[in-house]
């Protein structure tokens, strides 16, 4: 069975040996980034007892748009639709059980060392719920033919045409606001979308941009947790936690300084709904106090907003063999 023991050196017993050291360190943890784009100002609406699903509605334009009217005439009727986004609710957690024995004998302190280690793993799932959300945007863009590096191909259908074999560049980023502005896609911040990627994602595009623009902030109130720069209305963000893996060798080969997936969006983007938020929960000591755990738990879930192509608000760099 899973959990912390004194008698296994892996799984506890190093806890205390001749002249431990002091300081606690663990394992490195990638930078989560996704969860803070969701969007959460209806989660109290949701709250217990409303049942497993979370709905919002989504109203279109009108049908008919307004014109000018001539004398004599009736003002033109019209109507308007609208449909309905879902999210299933569920429940998150992970937990590390341990033995009394190890709590007492051990020189560090178990039960810290167990909440910083559930804290670490329950960021990182929020994240890759959030993301895998962002993930089914039905808008993606690459390269043109894949290989452009002044041009740009969008699909709706949420693939990519083709594997993409050049970096994200400074033309590229052009051309992907233009899109978003054609599409009347609303911003996220004041005046500016957001572009969350891994770090290699953004390296040609950093390398490019040294000689035309140095970042600074530019009287926002708020700098988001991993954003690195600003350019033609994009903030970027680094994120390590998702988008590493593609196939190296499938359909050609896509070189591996191509980078990886990164998401461009406005507003309106991922909504999380919150029935139970985040906690640390301790086990009920069984086995007359000699079995004890900690667990952290959660009841939620995440949904992407807007799934019809033309409402969509998020735009996938994407190649065909990048990970999904």
């Amino acid at each position: 069975m899973p959990g912390q023991l004194w008698g296994t050196p892996s799984l506890g017993g190093y806890m205390w040996s001749p002249n431990l050291s002091k300081v606690l360190r663990t394992s490195l943890q990638p930078l989560t980034r996704f969860r803070q784009f969701a969007d959460v100002k209806d989660a109290a609406v949701q709250g217990k007892n409303k049942g497993d699903k979370f709905h919002w509605n989504v109203y279109s334009d009108a049908a008919t748009q307004g014109t000018a009217l001539t004398e004599g005439t009736p003002i033109p009727k019209t109507n308007f639709t609208i449909t309905q986004g879902e999210m299933i609710i569920g429940e998150m957690g992970n937990s590390v059980p341990y033995s009394s024995k190890l709590d007492d004998l051990s020189e560090h302190p178990v039960k810290e060392i167990i909440n910083k280690v559930l804290k670490n793993d329950a960021k990182k799932a929020f994240d890759a719920a959030a993301v895998a959300q962002f993930n089914l945007t039905p808008l993606r863009v690459q390269p043109a033919s894949g290989s452009s590096t002044t041009a740009i191909t969008v699909t709706t259908n949420s693939a990519a045409a083709s594997a993409t074999t050049v970096a994200l560049n400074n033309e590229h980023v052009k051309l992907i606001a233009d899109e978003m502005k054609e599409r009347n896609i609303p911003p996220y911040e004041g005046d500016d979308y957001f572009a969350i990627g891994r770090p290699r994602s953004f390296r040609a595009l950093k390398t490019s941009l040294e000689a035309v623009y140095k970042y600074t902030p530019e009287g926002f109130g708020r700098i988001v947790a991993g954003e690195v720069g600003r350019y033609e209305n994009n903030r970027f963000v680094e994120q390590t936690n998702y988008g590493a893996a593609f196939s190296a060798t499938a359909g050609g080969s896509p070189h591996a300084t191509a980078g990886g997936p990164v998401y461009f969006f406005g507003a309106d983007t991922v909504a999380e709904g919150i029935v139970v938020p985040e906690e640390i929960r301790g086990m009920i000591p069984g086995d007359y106090g000699r079995d004890r755990g900690v667990a952290w738990y959660y009841m939620g879930g995440f949904g992407l907003v807007h799934t019809v192509p033309a409402q969509a608000r998020v735009l996938k760099w994407d190649s065909l063999y990048y990970a999904a």
